[in-house]
This record gives C-alpha cells, sequence and structure tokens, in this order.
C-alpha cells in the first residue's frame, strides 16, 4: 500500500455575483438604518435563506434583469415584490425559528414565502388576489417547497383554521392592527406589520404578545408598502373563508 496520503477534493462553488452585490446593497441600507432599527447585522439564518432563495424566479420576465436590484418590483395587479433590504428586516425582525407555524398575510408573488419556508416549519400565508395566489404556488412548487398552504381570502381576518400562530408577518399595509390577527397570534408570540395610511406616511411595528395576552407594539422604520385590501379593512366585519390551494407536488 502507497505511503501517499490520499487527497481530499472538495468543490467550491462561488456565490453568483448579483448576490454579492445584492447582500452588499442589504448591508449598505443595513448601515444607514442601524439607529432606527436598534441592529446592525441581521441573523445568519435569514441572510443564508435570502442568498438560497432566486429572487429572479418571483418577478415578471421583463422584470428579470432588475431581480437583485436592492429594490420592489412590480408583479401585476397593482402589487409589488418587496425590497430585499425589506424582505431581509421584516424576516429578521420576525425572529423564526425552526419549530414555528407562521401566518402570513399577503403572499404576492412568494418571495417572501419562500425565504420563510426556509426558516420554520410551515407556513400559511393568505392572498386576495387569486391568479397571484395560483402563480406563487406554482413558484414554490418548481422550487421544491412543501411546507407552504396558501389560500385565496381576505387577509385582514387571517386564517383562523390554524391558530394560533407563533409568528405573523403582513406584507401590505393596514390602516390599523387587525384584531382577528392579534386574536390568531399566540401567547409569547410576535407580528411583524406596516400600519398606516395608503400610499401615504406608513411605520412598521413589532408586537409582542406576552404569555398573559398583554400587547407591547414598538416602531421600527418609515416604510412604503401597497395597501390591505378587501372587506375587512372597509367593512371590518364580514368572515371571508376563501379558497385553499397546497403546493406540493
Amino acid at each position: 500500500m502507497s505511503a501517499a496520503k490520499r487527497q481530499r477534493h472538495t468543490v467550491t462553488r462561488e456565490r453568483p455575483p448579483e448576490i454579492d452585490k445584492l447582500l452588499r446593497d442589504i448591508e449598505w441600507e443595513l448601515d444607514l438604518t442601524k439607529k432606527e432599527i436598534g441592529k446592525d447585522r441581521f441573523d445568519p439564518r435569514v441572510m443564508e435563506a435570502i442568498t438560497a432563495v432566486p429572487r429572479h424566479e418571483f418577478v415578471p420576465e421583463e422584470s428579470r434583469r432588475y431581480a437583485y436590484d436592492d429594490g420592489p418590483l412590480p408583479i401585476g395587479f397593482g402589487q409589488t415584490v418587496s425590497q430585499p433590504f425589506i424582505v431581509a428586516l421584516m424576516t429578521d425582525l420576525l425572529e423564526p425559528k425552526p419549530k414555528d407555524v407562521v401566518l402570513e398575510v399577503g403572499t404576492g408573488s412568494g418571495y417572501q414565502t419562500a425565504i420563510l419556508a426556509r426558516l420554520v416549519k410551515k407556513v400559511y400565508s393568505v392572498e386576495i388576489i387569486g391568479v397571484l395566489a395560483e402563480q406563487a404556488c406554482e413558484r414554490l412548487r418548481k422550487l421544491g417547497i412543501d411546507n407552504v398552504e396558501i389560500k385565496v381570502g381576505d387577509g385582514y381576518y387571517g386564517w383562523p383554521e390554524h391558530a394560533p400562530y407563533d409568528k405573523i408577518i403582513v406584507t401590505a399595509a393596514a390602516p390599523e392592527i387587525p384584531p382577528p390577527l392579534i386574536e390568531q397570534l399566540k401567547p409569547g408570540g410576535r407580528l411583524v406589520i406596516p400600519v398606516g395610511e395608503p400610499f401615504g406616511y406608513q411605520m412598521l411595528k413589532v408586537v409582542d404578545k406576552d404569555n398573559s395576552g398583554r400587547l407591547e407594539t414598538r416602531d421600527v422604520l418609515g416604510v412604503a408598502f401597497v395597501p390591505l385590501t378587501g372587506d375587512g379593512v372597509e367593512k371590518n366585519g364580514r368572515d371571508d373563508t376563501g379558497t385553499t390551494h397546497n403546493p406540493t407536488p
């Protein structure tokens, strides 16, 4: 037997340059806002998820050349996929844990959904526009993501059948924090939501519910989101069961 030591060969795969640029842009935004948000770094798990999810798969073909720019992009029906920095910030503020069950209000393209799916046990997501829900399901199926269920319905009312949730994230601006979402948040849970006037001043808020059910709310950063729509916002009263889609192959 030869005394020569066997060489162990490894393959090092470099990140695509557009991902490196995106991460640098997020770090730049983080440096600019660190005083307001109270942190100078994001959870490494969150950044790994940002790196792993191909954002170009969640934008229309004509916008793909801009997919890794740090800005929002239109996805049709007056909706957008959020700026990557804001996605990273909201995900980090949510403090997702591997065993968490999360409610997302506003599936949109499914980009935020896909990032959450890499970080938690289960994501239930509500989208009011049926075509967007179907498109998001197809994208998630294509990527092999099978721990998500998407419902077409009015997100103001959440998804009570699967409550309570460890965490809730809302990706559209509500004029106030919807009471049904507070009810569906588990004691010890957290809600991240932009609150403010449609196309006006909005504040990203974090709401913590302690084990006795008391709420503590703090303001984080001024933001600009499309408005939360539906009868829940307009009438604050009608029940909406909606239709369920499951992207599991």
